[in-house]
């Protein structure tokens, strides 16, 4: 035990051997000669220890005492007759060929090797001190473990950015994903699509009923002009027969004075006339059909009319702007128009009866519709809790639900509905959730060749609020709901054109 305490003390720090031709520096250290020396060589000359640095111009002194003590250790001192408990160093950390201490690192051959290696194997090859060789695969670890984490965060954020897209087109609910918009999803872009579906093959049963009932009375009409003409031809040739059974009777008149006097009274029948071709034309009504075809086709194509999509711009040509009236005879009760019937105001106390057409609901619709061409106009509101849309003409009067408007509650009209934090987009009970905007000035667009009706916020800046997208196939009437204590004022633009009452057409 004292000896191997010993072999330790007289171990050099470099090579982890015993001293060979030991020296002493300035510091107090001892290291062997030749190890001290290639140390210089690579690191500079100061203590491998303390760092203190070997004066320039002094020599290295081999230390006499160390070597004699050193001579004694090698010759073999006698050992402790005792038992030795320690069982000595790891025998992993020995050269398996010569039984030394592994000391140095082999850069050439990538091994762990002892001093005698040095000597003679891995004497022309490329060493290193272990605890350099660990300090400089330390340095590369520490930069690869770098790099590594830069590309975990990369990836992260790869994966994160992947999650957010799948989210996106999953749609809200997906379980691992962050809140997206839900006019991204897959999921409402497939209820917008059936629900475009859903309204085409409204439009296609409704104009499918039209078109049979368009050929039924063009069939009857040209029938019942069939069975005219054929009374006209029957009527000509029962008189032409009775014209020649006449003729053969006078002929037939013995008495020469008899003879030429009904001979002179016979009067033949009139002209027959050319026949009078039959109102039939099948390229006409196949014509219509197409052109039918056409718009509901276009309806369902058109660019940028998918949920995501802006609307378009608000063309405010004089010739799309329109200068709208209230219909007194449509008001409720409780509404009190003014200014020419261009402003309406929702008051407690009931303003009159109310007539057989007026609404029970609390609404309003103008004096004016359309049914052709393209139409812009603007209203401007007190506050909120007011809608305004079109609708067919025949919009229920009385209120026939929970609601206290029927304005998009069924399929025959169309309304946005300006709450204070929200809007909303109604049809056939159906309604579309809106970010809530200014809802003063409102502009609403009407395209009935394409079949568009947009609504736009004006202030403080013109911005698409919802476009709705139907094969509109009859006339539409602006309509208007606002709860109690709110006005609604139809603006006006000068030389702009005021449309015609609702049973007259308006052409664009």
């Amino acid at each position: 035990m004292a000896a191997q305490l010993l072999e330790e003390k007289l171990t050099c720090a470099i090579c982890l051997g015993l001293y060979q031709d030991p020296v002493t520096l300035p510091c107090g250290h001892n290291f062997c000669g030749a190890c001290i020396r290639d140390w210089w060589d690579r690191c500079g000359k100061a203590c491998p220890e303390c760092r203190e640095p070997f004066p320039d111009g002094a020599e290295l002194r081999r230390n006499v005492a160390l070597s004699g003590v050193l001579e004694v250790v090698r010759a073999g001192p006698a050992r402790d007759p005792g038992p030795d408990p320690d069982p000595g160093p790891d025998p992993a950390a020995r050269c398996p060929r010569h039984g030394r201490p592994l000391e140095l690192f082999c850069r050439t051959e990538g091994r762990c090797v002892c001093s005698v290696c040095t000597v003679r194997e891995c004497r022309l090859h490329e060493r290193a001190l272990l605890d350099a060789e660990r300090l400089q695969r330390e340095a590369q670890l520490r930069a690869s473990l770098e790099v590594t984490q830069q590309q975990a965060t990369q990836a992260e954020g790869q994966l994160l950015e992947l999650r957010k897209q799948s989210s996106q087109i999953q749609g809200p609910g997906h379980p691992e994903a962050p809140p997206v918009p839900a006019q991204n999803s897959a999921c409402i872009l497939a209820s917008w699509v059936s629900g475009k579906f859903s309204s085409l093959l409204q439009a296609l049963e409704i104009q499918h009923t039209a078109a049979l009932r368009s050929i039924e009375v063009a069939k009857t009409q040209a029938l019942a002009q069939a069975r005219d003409e054929e009374q006209r031809l029957r009527g000509h040739l029962e008189a032409v027969a009775r014209h020649g059974c006449r003729i053969r009777e006078i002929l037939e008149q013995v008495d020469e004075q008899t003879f030429l006097q009904e001979s002179q009274l016979l009067q033949p029948p009139g002209p027959l006339g050319p026949l009078t071709p039959l109102q039939w034309d099948e390229d006409q009504q196949l014509g219509d059909l197409k052109q039918l075809l056409s718009r509901l086709c276009g309806l369902l194509l058109e660019e940028g009319s998918h949920p995501g999509a802006p609307a378009k711009p608000v063309d405010l040509a004089p010739v799309d702007y329109r200068n709208l009236t209230f219909d007194p005879v449509s008001a409720n009760r409780h509404f009190y128009l003014s200014r020419q019937d261009q402003q309406v105001k929702h008051c407690r106390q009931c303003q009159g009866p109310g007539g057989p057409g007026s609404f029970q609901l609390w609404q309003v619709q103008c004096a004016q519709s359309f049914q052709a061409g393209h139409h812009y106009w603007e209203v401007r509101a007190s506050d909120h809790s007011v809608t305004l849309g079109v609708s067919y003409p025949q919009l229920p009067r009385c209120r026939l639900g929970p609601h206290t408007d029927n304005i998009g509650r069924g399929p025959c009209s169309w309304g946005l509905c300006v709450q204070e934090d929200s809007l909303q987009a109604w049809h056939n009970g159906e309604a579309q959730r809106l970010p809530g905007v200014s809802g003063r000035l409102l502009g609403m667009d009407l395209d009935l060749a394409s079949g568009c009706l947009t609504f736009y916020s004006l202030e403080p800046q013109t911005q698409p609020l919802y476009t709705f997208h139907a094969l509109f196939n009859q006339p539409l009437t602006p309509v208007f709901w606002l709860l109690e204590g709110r006005t609604l004022t139809l603006c006006h633009q000068p030389g702009a054109v005021f449309p015609p009452g609702p049973q007259e057409e308006v052409l664009s």
